[in-house]
């Protein structure tokens, strides 16, 4: 099993320090979502995982080497930066080709990554001339090629439409069901809710959570309940006497914090009150994401 480790990476730009400190491990059997504000850091730390940059402190491993101290890379790790870093005048298939020429890859396996991700219709044609979406599924090939242990993959959603989302989604979980370590990174909250089991968030450089995906969400919101009452006024009165918020929420309806559905439900009878609607509110990975890294954004209109 191979694992990604960063420990301590610093890398600074000039002044600006881009990553600062940041430690994490990243392990097999998983996909584990990479997630963090613009300027975060994100894409400066994965190309100190692929050693495109020298951290002026700490490391980064894939399998306890150093990327450059792989003997074959692209057996060994799988990536995806930048889908348009092609040749624009070779065709899909002599691009992979190449690549598989590199690591004296068989030429059957090109055949086999372009029908993988559903190229084969436009294997011969000059990837120049390829969408965003079809630029996607050709980095996704490349990085697919060398049957790797390791996946990294930057923002590969970008450009796929709905059927090509379910697609990367459903081989990801495949992938890394396998036992294969998956780190991904997205800026799309909902696609990373149902896909990452595992995330690493940053913010300015830092690690700000690294956790299951289940339990960021819970860290980055308050409990809370929608309550639908033709007596909505005098059920807010009762519950904030308990203890609770009660925040309107349209007419007749309730958000409570504070009280669970069951209290809320015990104190609505006890007081004779009829109740339209009980239902506990879970909050999404993206309100979670917004509340726990509000302080590291790196710009925020709201704030000039």
């Amino acid at each position: 099993m191979t694992s990604i480790e960063a420990r301590n990476l610093t890398k600074r730009y000039g002044r600006r320090v881009a990553v600062d400190g940041l430690s994490f491990t990243v392990r097999p059997g998983t996909v584990t979502g990479f997630l963090g504000p613009n300027g975060a850091g994100k894409s400066t730390t994965m190309r100190l995982l692929l050693g495109l940059d020298r951290p002026d402190r700490g490391y980064a491993a894939i399998g306890g080497l150093a990327y450059r101290d792989l003997p074959r890379p692209l057996c060994t790790v799988g990536a995806l930066l930048e889908a348009k870093a092609v040749h624009k005048g070779r065709s899909a298939y002599n691009h992979l080709l190449a690549l598989a020429q590199t690591q004296r890859l068989p030429r059957r396996r090109v055949n086999e990554v372009i029908d993988q991700v559903g190229l084969g219709a436009v294997a011969n044609q000059r990837a120049g001339g390829f969408s965003l979406g079809m630029g996607q599924r050709l980095g996704i090939a490349a990085a697919l090629l060398g049957d790797p242990a390791v996946l990294v993959l930057d923002e590969p959603l970008n450009g796929l439409d709905p059927e090509g989302i379910v697609w990367i989604r459903t081989m990801l979980k495949e992938l890394a069901g396998e036992g294969r370590t998956v780190l991904v990174s997205s800026h799309l909250m909902n696609e990373m809710a149902v896909t990452a089991d595992h995330l690493i968030v940053i913010g300015r450089g830092r690690l700000i959570a690294d956790c299951r995906t289940d339990e960021f969400v819970a860290r980055g919101s308050r409990p809370a309940v929608r309550v639908s009452s033709p007596d909505a006024r005098t059920l807010a009165t009762v519950l904030v006497e308990q203890g609770a918020q009660a925040t309107p929420d349209g007419v007749g309806t309730l958000l409570v914090t504070g009280l669970d559905a069951p209290r809320i439900a015990e104190l609505a009878a006890a007081h004779g009150l009829v109740l339209y609607e009980l239902a506990p509110q879970r909050a999404s990975l993206e309100d979670a994401f917004m509340q726990l890294t509000q302080d590291s954004v790196e710009y925020d209109g709201a704030r000039r």
